[in-house]
């Protein structure tokens, strides 16, 4: 995967949505003050695993298929080890099961050669690992070891983020270039689980409640959204 170089912003619009930026965060830290990851785990390997099996799955799922995993599979070497058809069975529910276990499998048995079974805290060496892309590697660096490497992005992030005019991409990678420009180092990882949080509760896909978003006035999307709720349909 490439590494991130330079952003689109120009240096004329750099200030103005920095300014706009830390106001949003100022806001959403004070609606969601224990804003943190949704996924239950107590170590690193199990954020790995869980946040793996995030992929195109809700938390709520992962955290209702992950308490057996784990207590089956307390190591990388168990999952490494694990009976391919087994662990399908075992984490079905979460979609995209074959896949999900040649990532975890194979990341574990990557884990075990290269690492002594632990996970490593460079956003590097976790890139060179199966199935870990710059979200989850993002996600593991801030949840498991406190580290900001980047900004994580997923599907509420980069719907928000372009709501909010940080980006205009659609590229995760470029949004992740484009937020990092913006926003200060102490607070990319908790931008991610603000607009996480705010994107499931307010600013939802298909209806966002403009009405109650408490960072409208900062939001260049909110008028056009508002038009849309109050248009009128023409008689059918």
């Amino acid at each position: 995967m490439p590494s991130l170089k330079s952003s689109a912003h120009s240096s004329e619009d750099r200030g103005k949505l920095r300014a706009r930026t830390l106001a949003v965060i100022k806001r959403l830290k004070k609606n969601y003050p224990d804003a943190e990851i949704a996924l239950r785990y107590s170590n690193p390997l199990e954020l790995l695993v869980s946040t793996i099996l995030s992929a195109q799955c809700t938390d709520v799922r992962v955290n209702m298929v992950t308490p057996n995993l784990f207590n089956k599979y307390q190591t990388a070497r168990d999952y490494a080890t694990a009976n391919r058809k087994e662990f399908e069975a075992e984490i079905r529910s979460t979609g995209f099961f074959r896949a999900k276990t040649k990532s975890i499998l194979g990341c574990c048995k990557a884990l075990v050669e290269r690492h002594a079974g632990r996970v490593p805290d460079l956003m590097e060496e976790l890139l060179k690992l199966p199935g870990v892309g710059r979200k989850t590697a993002n996600v593991v660096l801030g949840g498991a070891f406190g580290k900001a490497e980047g900004i994580v992005v997923d599907t509420h992030v980069r719907r928000l983020a372009g709501r909010l005019g940080f980006t205009k991409h659609i590229n995760p990678e470029k949004i992740e270039l484009d937020l990092m420009d913006i926003v200060p180092n102490k607070d990319w990882f908790a931008l991610g689980n603000l607009l996480i949080w705010h994107g499931r509760e307010i600013c939802q896909a298909r209806k966002p409640k403009c009405r109650e978003c408490s960072v409208g006035d900062l939001c260049p999307s909110f008028g056009v959204f508002m038009k849309s709720l109050y248009a009128v349909r023409p008689n059918s």
